[in-house]
């Protein structure tokens, strides 16, 4: 009750009702806006966590010399700790991919087929294909640009060229 008293204007007043008005409103959109932007960035967010976390995970073990000897045995150690879901090696490294004349720099990250195919983030976006010829007489899963790039196909043929040199904390060293 007491709220109406201010916005409604008597008639010699009538010019500050329209100002009164035009604020309420403006405060409105201003807080709409707001709450849309807000609801926007928070579903970009959790997209952004669920792609980044869906293939590279929470942590990452990694030895001085880069080469872990007994995989098993650490992977064993660390799924007793509270919360871990899921342990799985990868090998990785950075390497050049040649195709039809064409050639582009790529990150490769090899899992063993069986971890691969618990990756729901991986299993759900394959567009071509399938996961049934990966690690078998040298069959790869390639991104969908990178595809595009080297102008390859499923069943093409691809060349990863490695740089040679020893791998040490600070990176590889020629």
């Amino acid at each position: 009750m007491m709220a109406f008293r201010y916005l409604r204007a008597r008639r010699q007043e009538g010019f500050i009702s329209v100002i009164t008005w035009f604020s309420l409103l403006g405060i409105c959109l201003g807080v709409a806006t707001l709450i849309i932007v807000m609801s926007v960035m928070n579903g970009f967010r959790q997209e952004l966590l669920t792609r980044i976390l869906g293939l590279n995970g929470h942590m990452s073990v990694y030895t001085s010399d880069g080469k872990m000897q007994d995989f098993d045995t650490v992977g064993a150690r660390v799924q007793t700790l509270a919360g871990v879901v899921s342990v799985t090696p990868m090998i990785e490294g950075q390497v050049m991919v040649t195709a039809r004349g064409v050639a582009q720099g790529a990150v490769v990250r090899a899992f063993r087929k069986a971890d691969l195919e618990k990756r729901n983030i991986v299993v759900k976006n394959i567009i071509q294909g399938s996961l049934d010829d990966y690690g078998r007489d040298g069959g790869l899963v390639i991104g969908s640009r990178l595809a595009q790039k080297l102008g390859v196909s499923i069943g093409d043929k691809i060349t990863l060229i490695s740089p040679k040199g020893t791998v040490t904390a600070f990176g590889t060293v020629p």
